[in-house]
């Protein structure tokens, strides 16, 4: 007899890249799942929308800046099995917006080079996709 299967949950998320080469992340506030462990901007695809739109809303709503569409470039995925669900995470890499990213959720910003984003507690799905960025932008 097989397990019920789990949810699927689409969520999105962004590696900013600034002019140095650095990463922006972000700490999940108190009173949140997870909270306290640093993880790439973005958030949960709602029906009907398009993960693009959804980083795009998201960035705005999270950190005050705007992101257009050409801008945003697929790198890779995670998938991870949480016990209640199953989170699908599309990651996308970006190195132009306008405003200067600035915390409107509670949230704690990080600019970090890609060799240090294993020093910081992150989400099991969000650790997978440290490699891939040192291999694009390097340590």
């Amino acid at each position: 007899m097989s397990a019920a299967p789990l949810r699927l949950l689409l969520v999105v998320a962004v590696a900013l890249v600034d002019a140095d080469g650095r990463v922006l992340l972000s700490e999940r506030p108190p009173g949140k799942q997870l909270a306290g462990l640093w993880e790439f901007p973005g958030g949960k695809v709602e029906p009907g929308e398009r993960p693009e739109d959804t980083l795009i809303r998201e960035l705005a709503e999270e950190i005050d800046i705007r992101v257009e569409e050409p801008c945003l470039a697929p790198l890779t995925f995670a998938s991870h099995a949480y016990p209640d669900f199953h989170l699908l995470m599309p990651l996308y890499v970006c190195r132009r917006w306008t405003g200067t990213p600035r915390p409107l959720e509670g949230q704690a910003l990080k600019w970090v080079r890609p060799g240090a984003l294993r020093d910081l507690p992150m989400p099991p799905a969000d650790s997978p996709l440290i490699p891939f960025l040192i291999d694009l932008l390097g340590p």
